[in-house]
């Protein structure tokens, strides 16, 4: 990404900040409560291809600035007849692929990614979230994917993420009603893994990202994959892939690591070789 900082960024659209080995990006569009934009989807795919090639951090938040995660997309994107920003038009599946690629990377990166939910999370917003490994919601937050409502299928990854966060029926649900929910409905429906209060919100997934970045890289790098693939494979392929994958960190120094620092009595260091 150009001019792209490991320890920080900004744009009129995203700020980028990393503390030790957790990055955090924030959506920063508070005055439109994070609606997305075409640049902002372009901006968010150059961020996580500058971040899987630093190859420095070890997890990853997303939150939103100001009252909301995000509200969904900006209406501009519609009023601009269209475009793709870069001459060519969003009415063409490579177009809106290369828009799915702002949110793609969540999923891929080899390093753990959680959504921090609070106000809005909303069509564009809620499919982010979806594609982030773990979702933190705050209590009160609405959510709902809501494209139905304006006679378009959710196409940033909504109706591939979401039956497999909540099962086919309730997904179906969701996105046929375009119903509105909140985070406790959110929660016991398992579309988001945490409930926090708004008071713990903030410190709670600094927690959980600093417990994540501590772990093993190879170890969480090879689960998150084993995990993705899994719906890919056989139950016979994901077993081997198991094994090999196992093959890699029982011969990593992090693996010595963990076994001499366990018998030490103190916390690993790990080095992610």
């Amino acid at each position: 990404m150009e001019n792209f900082e490991s320890s920080g960024f900004a744009t009129d659209n995203l700020r980028y900040e990393r503390d030790g080995f957790v990055g955090t990006v924030v959506l920063d569009r508070p005055e439109k409560l994070n609606a997305f934009t075409v640049e902002m989807w372009h901006e968010m795919a150059d961020l996580g291809a500058a971040l899987i090639a630093e190859d420095e951090i070890r997890a990853l938040v997303v939150r939103g600035e100001g009252r909301a995660f995000c509200s969904g997309i900006d209406v501009s994107v519609f009023a601009g007849g269209g475009s793709d920003g870069d001459g060519g038009s969003l009415v063409d599946p490579d177009a809106i692929q290369r828009l799915q690629a702002g949110f793609d990377w969540l999923e891929d990166a080899p390093f753990p990614t959680i959504a921090a939910m609070h106000g809005y999370a909303f069509g564009a917003g809620l499919q982010c979230g979806l594609a982030c490994d773990l979702r933190v919601a705050q209590e009160g937050t609405q959510m709902g994917i809501l494209e139905l409502n304006f006679g378009i299928v959710p196409d940033l990854g909504g109706t591939q993420r979401l039956p497999r966060v909540v099962g086919v029926g309730k997904a179906k649900e969701l996105i046929y009603t375009s119903a509105k929910i909140d985070a406790a409905e959110a929660h016991r429906i398992g579309l988001v893994e945490r409930l926090v209060s708004e008071s713990e919100f903030s410190d709670h997934v600094d927690a959980l990202a600093a417990e994540l970045a501590s772990r093993a890289p190879l170890a969480v790098r090879g689960s998150k994959e084993l995990v993705n693939r899994s719906f890919d494979l056989s139950i016979s392929e994901g077993l081997r892939l198991e094994a090999e994958t196992q093959m890699v960190c029982l011969r990593s120094e992090d693996t010595v690591e963990a076994m001499t620092a366990g018998l030490e009595g103190r916390t690993p260091e790990f080095k992610g070789s």
